[in-house]
């Protein structure tokens, strides 16, 4: 993977922890609040992992030759 594609499925994630915090900000249930939570530290973790990926194939890219193929 890319470290485009592992940016834009970060950019995605990120867009769904937006969403999960709005759901957040607009609920009233004490057990819905923990279960939106519990989804957003899933996502901040994705979100990690994916910029992590991001970093690792970007480094990678800038170290391959000039003419060598894209993998």
């Amino acid at each position: 993977m890319s470290a485009d594609e592992s940016l834009n499925n970060a950019e995605d994630l990120l867009a769904r922890l937006e969403a999960a915090r709005a759901r957040l900000d607009e609920t009233q249930d004490p057990d819905q609040a923990i279960e939106i939570l519990q989804e957003l530290a899933e996502l901040a973790k994705e979100v990690e992992a994916e910029l992590q990926r991001a970093k690792r194939a970007a480094e990678t890219e800038a170290a391959a030759p000039p003419d060598a193929p894209a993998v």
